[in-house]
């Protein structure tokens, strides 16, 4: 027994607004119901032994290990500023804001 029917192709047709002929109405069902089938013997195929995969092949991270170093001091952070103050970046008022 098929899985999908001519008047359900039609359906489908009529829903996604493409102009089907009477032709391709059987052609597609006849390809829609292999491609039905073929999933649900994927199915039928899978066992409740088997572990979900998300690949065929087994992976390994390929990163390094994450290896605390010091970072830049607040000096050495500013020593490349054009302008500090305070221990902060002192950059141009872009706003006409009181502070």
């Amino acid at each position: 027994m098929a899985a999908i029917s001519r008047e359900e192709v039609a359906h489908l047709a009529r829903l996604s607004r493409l102009a089907v002929t009477e032709q391709e109405l059987d052609v597609f069902a006849g390809q829609l119901d292999v491609i039905l089938q073929s999933v649900a013997r994927i199915g039928d195929v899978a066992a409740t032994d088997i572990p979900p995969t998300s690949h065929s092949v087994p992976l390994t991270n390929v990163f390094r290990d994450d290896v605390v170093v010091p970072g830049l001091s607040q000096e050495g952070a500013l020593s490349g500023a054009p302008d500090a103050e305070d221990g902060r970046f002192r950059v141009p008022r872009i706003l006409d804001e009181e502070a």
